[in-house]
């Protein structure tokens, strides 16, 4: 299996948004995810880095 987790970056802390992510969308103001299960989830965030070989996604907060 090939999907990733997808992690909202802060600071000092890093929060687990979704397992097994298959697809992720640009959408005005942030970002849809959808896993695996057809389960989706819309965060205000954009990708803040890629770690393919370890499956996971880095997001940031478009709020402060």
């Amino acid at each position: 299996m090939c999907e990733a987790n997808a992690y909202l970056i802060s600071e000092n802390e890093k929060i687990l948004v979704m397992e097994a992510v298959d697809t992720v969308e640009p959408e005005e103001g942030g970002l849809k995810l959808v896993n695996i299960f057809g389960e989706q989830k819309f965060v205000k965030a954009h990708i803040h880095s890629l770690f393919l070989v370890d499956h996971n996604i880095y997001l940031k907060s478009e709020t402060k």
